[in-house]
C-alpha cells in the first residue's frame, strides 16, 4: 500500500505541475489579449506579475484538499484517480479559457449572474456577443493540443522521487495556515478594470457560485458588536421614512409630499406628457462636458444646458434587469431582480398603474424583445396600455445589421423612434401619455446601420477632442462601441426635432437617462458601472439648472408622483412602498440618500450612503465628480455595513413572500 501511495503521489504532483504551467500560460494569453485588445495603464510585467501572484495563491489554497482527495481514490483505483483528474483537467480549462475570452470581451467577470438568466436568454446574448470568436476558439485549439501532448507524454510514466512529491501538498498545507486566502492586495493598479485582469476568473466564478447557492441569511443581530443602533448625526437627514407596518409590509411607508420639481415648471390645465427614454449603455464617463473619457454626446450636452440636469446620478443595477422596476417603481431587487419574481411579483405601485388610474394612457417601446428580463410581465402587472416590442414593427422597418450567426437583437435607436413617432401621429384621443422607451443599439455586438459614417464620425470626435495620435489609437480600440454611441446621440437629436413638430410638444416632459454604463470600455472605478447622467427636458421649464448632488433612479418615480399630485390633483394612496426619497435639487455635491446597487442578477453587494460607497468589504470616498478612493476607517464602513443589512433583511422579507402594499390600496 506503501508502495502504492507513493506512486500515486508522484502521479499527482507531475499533473499538478502540468496543470500550474498551464495556469501560468492562462495568465499571460489573458494579459496579451488585453494588451492588444485594451488600453493599459500599468505595465506588462506588472499585470502579468500580479496575475502569476494570483494563480500561484488559487493554485496553493487547492492543492492540499485535492491531493488528499486523490489518494483516497488512488486506493481504489490509481487508473480511476488519475483518469479522473485529467478529465477534471480539462473540463477546468475549457471553463477558464470561456471566462477569460468572456472577459476579454466584456469586461465583465462572469460569476453567478450566469444563474440568473433563462437558457433562451443566455443563448440570445450569445449570439450578439463577440466572446467566443474564431480567432480564440483557433488559441484555445493550440493550447488544448499543447496540453494534451504533456499529459501523454509525462503522466503515464512518472519519474520522480516520491519525497519530492509531497513537497506541493506541504507548501499548500503552509500556505493555508500561514499565507493568505483573500485576494491579494492589487489596489496600486490604476483602474477597476486592471484590478479585475489579474484576478483569477475561475476562482471568481465558482466563489460567486457558491454564495449564489448558499446565500447568507440577511438578520441583522442587535446585539452584535456592529449594531450602532440609531445612524451617527453624520446620517440623521439621510432616511425620514415613517412605517406604517413593516412586520406585514417591509417597505410600507407614509407618503413624504416632497415635490421638489414645482419650481422649476409651468403648469397648464391640462396634464403634461411624460416621455422617459433610457438609452442602453448611457454612462456619464463618456456623456455630456466633463466626462472623463470625452464627451462623445454633442447633443445630449447641448440639451442638458437647457433642462434640469444631475451629473452624479446613479442607475440602481450594473445590468438592464434593474431599470424599469426602479425607474418606474422604485422598488427593491428581491432575489434576481425585482422582475424575476414573474407572475409571483407582489402588487405595487408604479408611475404605470398610478398615472393610469388618473386618466393616462401607458406605453412601452423597445427595439427588442419585451419578454427578456421579463420586461413584459412586469409591465402587464402594472397595467400599461401598450407594449410595443420587436414584434410590432412593420416589415418595412429594418433591424440592427446581424452578425455572421444571423443574430439580432432588434430594431435600432432611429427605428425605434420613428415607430414610436408614427403610432403616436395616428393615434386619437385627448388623454395625457406616459410614453417609456428603451433603446438597444449601444450594447453588444455594437452595429449601426451605416458602420462607414460613424466610424469617420468617431474619428472627427476625437479630433474635436483634441487628442494626439497616441491618444487616438488607444480610443481606435473601442470604435465600435464610441461609434453607436454617437449614433444614439444622433437618433436622440432627430427624435426631439421631430417632436417639435407634435401639438402637444409644448406640455410635454422628457427625461433621458442610461439603465447602466457600457461594460465594453473598460472602467475606472466601481461606482462607474452604475454613474449615469439624468436629464429633465421640457417646454415647461422656467429655469435650468444642474445639480451635483446624488439621486439614483429610485427617486424618478416619487418626484414625478408628488409634482403632479400637487399641481394636477393627482389622486394617490397616502401610503405607499417607494424606496427612493425623491430627486435631490442641491446644486453642492452631496448625498442624503441611502442607496443599494445591484451590480448583476445575482450581486447585491453595492450600497451608497452619504459620501461613501460600500462594495462588498471594501469602502470608498465618492469626489465630487464622482470618483473615488479606497479608504480605511473602520467605524464608518460598519455604518454602512449596518444600513445595508437593514434594506437586505427587508429584501429577504420580500422574497419569503411578504408584499409591497396592502389588498386595500390595490382595491381601490
Amino acid at each position: 500500500m506503501l508502495k502504492k501511495l507513493e506512486k500515486s503521489s508522484i502521479t499527482f504532483a507531475l499533473l499538478s505541475i502540468i496543470f500550474l504551467v498551464f495556469l501560468l500560460l492562462t495568465s499571460l494569453i489573458e494579459v496579451s489579449l488585453a494588451e492588444l485588445n485594451h488600453n493599459l495603464n500599468s505595465s506588462f510585467i506588472s499585470l502579468l506579475g500580479w496575475s502569476i501572484l494570483e494563480d500561484i495563491r488559487f493554485f496553493l489554497t487547492w492543492m492540499l484538499p485535492a491531493y488528499l482527495i486523490y489518494l483516497l481514490l488512488s486506493l481504489l483505483s490509481p487508473k480511476f484517480a488519475r483518469g479522473l483528474y485529467i478529465v477534471v483537467f480539462i473540463l477546468f480549462y475549457l471553463i477558464q479559457f470561456s471566462l477569460l475570452f468572456y472577459f476579454n470581451t466584456t469586461l465583465v467577470m462572469l460569476g453567478s449572474d450566469l444563474f440568473g438568466y433563462s437558457i433562451q436568454e443566455i443563448t440570445q446574448t450569445l449570439g450578439a456577443s463577440d466572446s467566443l470568436g474564431w480567432e480564440k476558439i483557433l488559441i484555445f485549439s493550440i493550447v488544448l493540443v499543447f496540453l494534451s501532448f504533456l499529459l501523454v507524454r509525462f503522466s503515464p510514466k512518472p519519474k520522480m522521487k516520491w519525497q519530492l512529491s509531497v513537497l506541493l501538498p506541504v507548501l499548500s498545507l503552509l500556505f493555508l495556515l500561514f499565507g493568505s486566502s483573500e485576494s491579494l492586495n492589487a489596489s496600486e493598479l490604476s483602474s477597476d478594470f486592471e484590478r479585475n485582469l489579474v484576478k483569477n476568473k475561475s476562482e471568481h466564478f465558482y466563489n460567486s457560485a457558491y454564495s449564489y447557492f448558499n446565500p447568507d441569511i440577511y438578520e441583522v443581530d442587535i446585539y452584535a458588536e456592529s449594531y450602532l443602533g440609531d445612524l451617527s448625526a453624520e446620517y440623521a437627514s439621510i432616511e425620514s421614512f415613517e412605517y406604517v407596518d413593516e412586520g406585514s409590509y417591509p417597505f410600507l411607508r407614509k407618503e413624504l409630499n416632497r415635490d421638489v420639481l414645482s419650481p422649476f415648471l409651468e403648469t397648464k390645465d391640462e396634464a403634461p406628457n411624460i416621455v422617459i427614454i433610457v438609452v442602453e449603455g448611457l454612462g456619464r464617463a463618456f456623456t455630456n462636458e466633463g466626462a472623463y473619457l470625452g464627451n462623445f454626446t454633442p447633443f445630449l450636452d447641448s440639451l442638458s444646458t437647457k433642462s434640469l440636469y444631475w451629473p452624479n446620478f446613479l442607475s440602481n443595477g450594473g445590468r438592464t434587469f434593474a431599470v424599469l422596476p426602479s425607474l418606474l417603481g422604485s422598488l427593491p431587487f428581491a432575489k434576481n431582480g425585482f422582475m424575476e419574481m414573474g407572475d409571483n411579483m407582489p402588487d405595487q405601485l408604479s408611475l404605470l398603474n398610478l398615472l393610469g388610474q388618473n386618466g393616462y394612457e401607458t406605453s412601452f417601446y423597445h427595439g427588442g424583445k419585451s419578454g427578456f428580463d421579463n420586461m413584459g410581465v412586469y409591465l402587464k402587472k402594472n397595467n400599461a396600455d401598450r407594449i410595443i416590442d420587436e414584434d410590432d414593427f412593420p416589415k418595412a422597418y429594418k433591424k440592427i445589421p446581424s452578425k455572421l450567426n444571423g443574430f439580432s437583437w432588434g430594431y435600432g435607436d432611429k427605428e425605434l423612434y420613428r415607430n414610436y413617432l408614427e403610432k403616436k401621429q395616428s393615434a386619437s384621443g385627448n388623454s395625457p401619455q406616459l410614453d417609456v422607451l428603451l433603446t438597444i443599439s449601444t450594447h453588444d455586438p455594437f452595429f449601426t446601420d451605416d458602420p462607414e459614417r460613424y466610424d469617420r464620425l468617431f474619428e472627427e470626435r476625437l479630433t474635436k477632442l483634441g487628442f494626439d495620435e497616441a491618444k487616438k489609437q488607444e480610443y481606435r480600440n473601442y470604435k465600435k462601441q464610441y461609434a453607436t454611441i454617437l449614433y444614439a446621440d444622433e437618433a436622440l437629436k432627430n427624435f426631439m426635432n421631430s417632436w417639435k413638430e407634435l401639438d402637444d410638444y409644448d406640455n410635454t416632459i422628457f427625461l433621458i437617462t442610461g439603465d447602466h454604463r457600457i461594460p465594453e470600455i473598460p472602467m475606472a472605478s466601481k461606482i462607474d458601472r452604475y454613474h449615469v447622467p439624468l436629464i429633465l427636458y421640457s417646454p415647461l421649464l422656467k429655469r435650468t439648472a444642474e445639480f451635483r448632488s446624488v439621486s439614483s433612479h429610485f427617486d424618478v418615480a416619487p418626484s414625478l408622483i408628488s409634482f403632479l399630485k400637487t399641481n394636477y390633483n393627482l389622486q394617490i394612496p397616502t401610503v405607499n412602498s417607494f424606496l427612493g426619497q425623491g430627486l435631490d435639487t442641491t446644486r453642492s455635491f452631496h448625498n442624503f440618500h441611502k442607496i443599494p446597487l445591484m451590480q448583476t442578477k445575482t450581486d447585491l453587494r453595492d450600497f451608497v450612503m452619504g459620501e461613501y460607497h460600500l462594495n462588498g468589504e471594501d469602502l470608498y470616498r465618492l469626489t465630487p465628480d464622482m470618483a473615488e478612493e479606497s479608504v480605511t476607517d473602520e467605524a464608518k464602513k460598519e455604518e454602512l455595513l449596518y444600513a445595508f443589512d437593514q434594506f437586505k433583511r427587508k429584501n429577504a422579507e420580500i422574497i419569503n413572500g411578504k408584499r409591497m402594499i396592502p389588498d386595500s390600496i390595490t382595491q381601490k
